[in-house]
C-alpha cells in the first residue's frame, strides 16, 4: 500500500503531455475557449499599434506648456480635432494644440496630452491651466508588446483575456491540442441506471454521471461505456475497447479483494503494467493504477465518495497534464484554519469533505454535517473542499491550521 505522495509521483511520471503533430488541431476564436494552446503565438503587430492618447484632452508640445498654471495659463491655438480612428492631418507647431480623444492617434509634433479637466476650451483656443508631466497620457507604439516577440506561450488555457488578445492581434486560426479522450464505465451486478426500476439489493449507478461531469469540466472528451456486469468476458471486452479508443480509462468498482472483483486480473491478462493496487488514504484505499502503451487506467473504488475523492486527488491532475497544460496541473493545497474539530484514526491520510467559507476576511474550513461515510453521497452536495489529515494525525482542533484541497 503506497503513500499518497508516492502514488501521485508514479501517476504523474507516467503521464506524457500531448505534444505531437497528430495531437494538434486548428480552431477559430469562437471555439478556442478553454482549449490549450499548442504552439507559442507571435504577432506582427506592435501594441499599441502607434502613439495614441490615453485621455480625452489636448495634444501639445511639452516645451510650450511646461510653465503653465491656473494663474498663468498657456494659450494655444486648436488646429484640429482628432477622434479615435481618424488619421491626423496637421502637424502641431509651436503655439498650437489638437483636440484629442482617448485612443486617438497622436499628431506629429505633439508629445504630451493635457487632460481636458486641466484646460479651458473656447472657440479655437485652449488655455492650459496646469503643467503636465513630459509625455503624460501618451501610450507609445510598442509600450505593451513589440512585434516579433512571444505574445502567448505554449501550454496555457485560452480563457476570455487570451482570446481577446488573439483577436486584437488578428489571429483567428489557433493551433491547440486535441481534447484528451476519457472512457468511463461502472462495474457491478447490483448497478442499474437512473431510468430503471429499482429492485431490492440494487444500487443506482451515480459514479458514471459524476465522473463524466468532472471530465467534461476539465475540457476532455467523454466516452461513456455504461454499466458492465461482473463477468470476466464482458469486462475484458469493455476494457479492450476502452484502451483502444481513449487516452485514459476510468472504471469504478471491481478493484477490491472480493470474489467478484475481476478488474486487476483482467488488466494483467491484457498486458498492463500494474503500478499499484492500494493507496494509504481514506476514503479511496482500493485504487488501481495501470498503464498500457497508449492508455492510462484508473480502477477507482466503487463507493461514490471514494470514487470522487480519488478523482480529485489523482485523475484531475492527470487529465490536466495530459492535455498539454505547461504548469500548474498538480493538486494544489492551501493552509487555513479549521472551524470544525476534525478526527482521524491516524493510520491513513484522511480526506474530510466540507466547505471553505470566508469569515471576517479569512477562509476557514467547515466539515460537512452528518455521517462522513464513503458511501454517503448526500452530504457531499454543495461542498467545495477536502481537508487533509496526514498519517499519524488524529485530531485537528477548532482554530488549528489544516491543509485543504480546494475543489
Amino acid at each position: 500500500m503506497l503513500s499518497v505522495k508516492d502514488a501521485e509521483n508514479i501517476i504523474l511520471n507516467a503521464v506524457e503531455s500531448l505534444n505531437q503533430e497528430p495531437d494538434l488541431e486548428i480552431v477559430d476564436l469562437l471555439t478556442a475557449y478553454h482549449r490549450i494552446l499548442a504552439t507559442p503565438v507571435i504577432s506582427y503587430l506592435d501594441f499599441p499599434h502607434g502613439d495614441n492618447s490615453a485621455m480625452d484632452g489636448f495634444a501639445v508640445r511639452y516645451q510650450d506648456v511646461q510653465n503653465s498654471s491656473f494663474e498663468n495659463p498657456t494659450i494655444l491655438e486648436v488646429v484640429e480635432e482628432i477622434p479615435a480612428g481618424y488619421q491626423p492631418q496637421i502637424p502641431i507647431k509651436s503655439g498650437q494644440a489638437a483636440r484629442i480623444f482617448t485612443g486617438a492617434i497622436m499628431p506629429k509634433g505633439a508629445d504630451t496630452v493635457v487632460m481636458q479637466e486641466k484646460t479651458n476650451f473656447q472657440g479655437n483656443q485652449v488655455s492650459i491651466l496646469a503643467t503636465p508631466g513630459p509625455q503624460e497620457f501618451v501610450r507609445h507604439q510598442g509600450d505593451f508588446y513589440q512585434a516579433g516577440k512571444e505574445l502567448l506561450p505554449k501550454g496555457i488555457s485560452l480563457n476570455a483575456t487570451e482570446i481577446a488578445i488573439l483577436a486584437a492581434a488578428q489571429l483567428s486560426n489557433i493551433r491547440v491540442f486535441r481534447r484528451p479522450r476519457v472512457a468511463i464505465f461502472s462495474s457491478g451486478d447490483e448497478l442499474v441506471t437512473p431510468e430503471q426500476t429499482l429492485q431490492p439489493g440494487q444500487i443506482v449507478d451515480s459514479n458514471q454521471y459524476a465522473l463524466g461531469a468532472l471530465v467534461k469540466e476539465l475540457g476532455a472528451e467523454v466516452l461513456m461505456l455504461g454499466i458492465v456486469k461482473d463477468n470476466p468476458t464482458a469486462l475484458t471486452e469493455t476494457i479492450n475497447y476502452a484502451i483502444d479508443n481513449a487516452d485514459i480509462v476510468l472504471s469504478s468498482g471491481g478493484v477490491s479483494v472480493g470474489d467478484y472483483d475481476y478488474i486487476d486480473n483482467i488488466l494483467a491478462s491484457l498486458g498492463a503494467e500494474i503500478h499499484f493496487r492500494a493507496v494509504q488514504m481514506r476514503p479511496g484505499k482500493p485504487l488501481t493504477f495501470a498503464t498500457f502503451p497508449n492508455s492510462l487506467y484508473f480502477g477507482l473504488p466503487g463507493n461514490p465518495v471514494s470514487a470522487l475523492v480519488t478523482f480529485w486527488r489523482f485523475v484531475q491532475p492527470t487529465i490536466k497534464k495530459l492535455s498539454g497544460v505547461n504548469k500548474g496541473w498538480e493538486a494544489k493545497f492551501i493552509k487555513v484554519k479549521s472551524h470544525s474539530e476534525l478526527k482521524s484514526n491516524g493510520k491513513m491520510e484522511t480526506y474530510i469533505w466540507g466547505n471553505l467559507n470566508l469569515s471576517n476576511g479569512v477562509y476557514e474550513f467547515y466539515q460537512a454535517a452528518g455521517n462522513l461515510s464513503s458511501g454517503n453521497l448526500i452530504n457531499l452536495a454543495q461542498t467545495n473542499a477536502l481537508a487533509v489529515l496526514p498519517v499519524g494525525k488524529t485530531l485537528v482542533s477548532i482554530g488549528e491550521e489544516v491543509l485543504v484541497l480546494s475543489l
